[in-house]
């Protein structure tokens, strides 16, 4: 039996005007009742900002360094503390988006000024916030139901499902680039900028293979979209497609 978790900081949001990532995240969220914050995101607006930071702050101060200097005080080497970090990473922005787009057609903005993380009493991020709320769309989400494409309530469509990858490919190559690049530097190298792009593309798959089971959807629908990030990454000179098939199956990284 699932056990439904009252999870307190998402008990004390404070939306004051419900808009269409709110019922998305719940959504969401019911996915994986008892782990509630895996799925979805916080609006940073309804909450108190104790311990959450703009995941900018990974690049332009020492929360970085300060990150990779305490997990590897308790890890075996720098690779491993760059390969966890860049997988966290790889999940914060693309990861968590994915089964939105799969289930609903619909994304958050994942650019590098609009995500917020936040962490645990271990400093581990565990949960992740928008500043902007605004969803988008496909043209035939039914928000619209026969309105403008472009309304004033939290959502905009895109004209199409290829418009709309390319977006969520664009905005997350553009939080991802600066932090692996600066993941590197921090590392001293222990981990290529190569095999941390690798990580999204596991991401990415991990996440459109999983949320169909959960939600008893299309897997086709959901890989295809997964898949089209992906394509639109490598376009942008993202190398996330791995040399070799993490597992069987046609659909994976190559």
């Amino acid at each position: 039996m699932t056990v439904l978790v009252d999870d307190p900081l998402i008990a004390s949001m404070s939306i004051r005007r419900a808009l269409p990532v709110h019922e998305s995240s719940r959504r969401l969220r019911e996915l994986s009742r008892e782990c509630p914050r895996v799925y979805g995101v916080a609006v940073m607006g309804d909450l108190s900002r104790r311990r959450w930071w703009p995941l900018a702050e990974l690049v332009s101060t020492d929360r970085l360094p300060r990150m990779f200097d305490a997990a590897l005080a308790e890890s075996a080497g720098p690779a491993a503390v760059a390969q966890q970090l860049a997988a966290t990473f790889a999940h914060v922005v693309v990861g968590r988006v994915i089964p939105l787009l799969a289930l609903e057609g619909r994304a958050w903005d994942t650019g590098p000024e609009n995500l917020w993380a936040h962490v645990d009493s271990e400093g581990a991020i565990d949960w992740v916030g928008v500043t902007d709320p605004t969803l988008r769309a496909l043209p035939d989400d039914p928000v619209f139901d026969g309105r403008a494409a472009v309304i004033d309530d939290g959502i905009v469509a895109l004209p199409s499902e290829a418009a709309l990858t390319t977006w969520v490919a664009h905005r997350s190559h553009r939080a991802l680039a600066p932090l692996f690049d600066r993941l590197a530097a921090v590392s001293d190298g222990a981990m290529p900028v190569a095999a941390m792009w690798h990580a999204v593309g596991v991401a990415a798959v991990g996440a459109a293979t999983r949320v169909p089971v959960l939600a008893g959807t299309s897997e086709m629908v959901s890989m295809r979209r997964a898949q089209a990030v992906l394509d639109a990454l490598v376009g942008f000179g993202a190398p996330v497609r791995g040399a070799a098939r993490p597992g069987p199956g046609k659909l994976l990284l190559n």
